[in-house]
């Protein structure tokens, strides 16, 4: 009789305890958040009841991840650029808008937080509002506030789509395959161009074959530089179809074609200090990783143009940038000076988001044009507070990626259990590893791409640092579900 009713208080303690932990599992207000199909089947094999938290319909509807999807698809593609009936349609805006209503109006019927809070989106919060609070001491008010209106405010709604949208390790692996596939695209457009001769400005250089990220050739070679990995850790990784290394191995060709024929100096030095941090993380995807990109690129090598030599060369001599080329190398050096002396001169205010190349003061020797370094480029134009966040912004993803690997990989090792192996599959856990090395090549590619780059306002950053916290929160997430699965097996057995 004592050991009925010590069982039937156990029982109602754990379904009160499912009940009031149901929210904080689901939504991120505690340890954890939803984790994926497979804690449903762990939990009714421990005989416990499945919470919100495990259940089958646990995850954000499929139309607000629909939407990120066609979203990206819109944002990387452009095919108002192509097809002259889509030019005035807000196609990207629709998208987006078909993306987020659904999910805040799941939430907000359920009496649910709005969207997930992390470090990352608070600092992106603060950011725009330095934007904003620094606008009516620039140089152009109505300028600044476009930059916010325009372009930062629906990255900051792309970006709580993502994170509350990519909540299982399938689902971060396909809108990462859906940016290769449409950055092949672009690849493979832009290498017919080049051989047709077309889309070539300043002496031979390949431009996009269509606007926003992909329009001059330095933001092409950057967003092959900053992608690149994801096509080349599939191409080499052992568990993916042969399929798809296939159409990776053709994607990383391509892309690699695209930065040599840009002849960006810049995506050039981005895409060497990438291959090396790829190469050093991407051993423990696959033996031999490192061995095999290395010599992918020696062979490569003798197929890359001359014109592609002369131009790196004058990196370290301005006399021949000047003589054979455009003189840049001079220009970038004169604007960095500038926007240091811009900073200086307004450190709390800056000149106003995207105003860089609006402030023309008497002194300045190159007008109308952008700082050509992202660092500099915040601040300049939003000031100390500015740069202050969004270098935090960078950083935040830096260790972010590091944090999830470490995750992933103490999980396995620890002793006597491994609470991802109730809520995750092994192959789920290889491929986002796979996907934590990718991203942080992708973000060092990136990084030394846009310091001769002005991006802070672009899309690329963003899209890798939402991909980036994505991976730390289910990967957190999981391991919360999987512990707390742990806790009720081993109290059915106490009880037992």
């Amino acid at each position: 009789m004592a050991m009925r009713l010590a069982y039937r208080r156990a029982a109602r303690q754990r379904r009160a305890s499912m009940r009031t932990g149901r929210e904080r599992l689901a939504f991120n207000l505690g340890e954890g958040t939803v984790p994926s199909r497979t804690v449903v089947e762990a939990a009714i094999a421990a005989g416990a009841k499945p919470t919100f938290a495990t259940a089958p319909r646990a995850e954000p509807r499929e139309w607000g991840y629909l939407g990120l999807l066609a979203f990206t698809a819109v944002l990387l593609l452009r095919p108002q650029d192509q097809i002259a009936g889509l030019k005035d349609v807000p196609i990207a805006e629709i998208c987006a808008i078909c993306g987020l209503a659904p999910m805040l109006l799941h939430r907000f019927a359920n009496r649910l937080p709005m969207f997930r809070v992390t470090p990352e989106l608070l600092g992106l919060m603060l950011f725009g509002c330095v934007i904003v609070g620094t606008a009516p001491f620039s140089v152009w008010p109505g300028g600044a506030l476009e930059v916010f209106t325009g372009s930062y405010v629906k990255i900051l709604l792309v970006f709580v789509l993502m994170m509350n949208t990519l909540t299982t390790p399938k689902r971060l692996e396909q809108l990462t395959w859906l940016i290769l596939l449409c950055c092949g695209y672009i690849a493979a457009f832009a290498v017919f161009n080049y051989v047709r001769g077309i889309r070539l400005v300043e002496g031979g250089r390949l431009a996009g074959p269509v606007g926003g990220l992909f329009g001059n050739p330095n933001d092409l070679a950057l967003n092959m530089v900053t992608f690149m990995p994801f096509a080349a850790v599939v191409a080499l990784g052992r568990h993916q179809s042969a399929v798809r290394r296939l159409i990776s191995i053709v994607i990383t060709a391509l892309m690699l074609a695209v930065v040599v024929f840009t002849k960006s100096r810049g995506g050039a030095v981005g895409l060497v200090l990438m291959l090396v941090s790829l190469v050093l993380l991407g051993r423990k995807v696959r033996p031999g990783f490192g061995v095999i990109a290395v010599i992918g690129v020696l062979a490569a090598t003798p197929f890359m143009p001359q014109s592609f030599w002369t131009r790196m060369a004058s990196i370290f001599n301005e006399e021949v940038d000047k003589r054979d080329f455009t003189g840049s190398s001079e220009a970038r050096r004169v604007l960095l000076t500038e926007g240091i002396e811009t900073f200086m001169d307004r450190p709390f205010t800056g000149v106003g988001a995207g105003q860089f190349k609006n402030y023309n003061p008497p002194q300045r020797k190159e007008r109308w044009r952008e700082t050509h370094n992202v660092l500099i480029q915040v601040a300049a134009e939003t000031g100390v507070v500015g740069l202050m966040l969004f270098s935090f912004l960078i950083i935040r993803g830096a260790v972010a990626a590091v944090g999830t690997r470490r995750m992933l990989v103490r999980s396995q090792k620890r002793r006597g259990s491994d609470p991802l192996r109730l809520v995750m599959s092994e192959s789920d856990r290889r491929s986002l590893y796979a996907h934590t090395v990718a991203i942080t090549a992708g973000l060092i590619g990136w990084f030394v791409c846009a310091i001769f780059a002005s991006v802070a306002y672009s899309w690329t950053f963003y899209y890798l640092l939402a991909l980036i916290v994505a991976a730390r929160e289910l990967t957190k997430d999981r391991i919360a579900a999987g512990r707390a699965l742990e806790a009720e097996a081993n109290t059915a057995r106490s009880v037992a």
